[in-house]
């Protein structure tokens, strides 16, 4: 099946990019993301309105995406 990703595509893709030196993983090498956790919850503290809708994404991942965009000048 020509043109068609395989099952392996995502994993060897990554390897690549680890290969190559992907920054991503340098900079989740040198900063602990969780130690900022504890002022980020207290920082987007919300309350509880009503039990539907989305749950809040996870602020250090949303803080992770702001770090990466910084770095890469996004």
């Amino acid at each position: 099946m020509a043109g068609q990703p395989s099952f392996f595509d995502l994993s060897d893709r990554y390897e690549a990019l680890s290969a190559a030196g992907d920054p991503l993983e340098r900079l989740a090498a040198v900063v602990d993301f969780e130690a900022f956790r504890g002022p980020l919850v207290a920082a987007l503290r919300r309350s509880v309105r009503g039990k539907g809708g989305r749950p809040p994404f996870d602020p250090v991942l949303m803080f992770k995406i702001l770090a990466a965009g910084a770095l890469l000048a996004v």
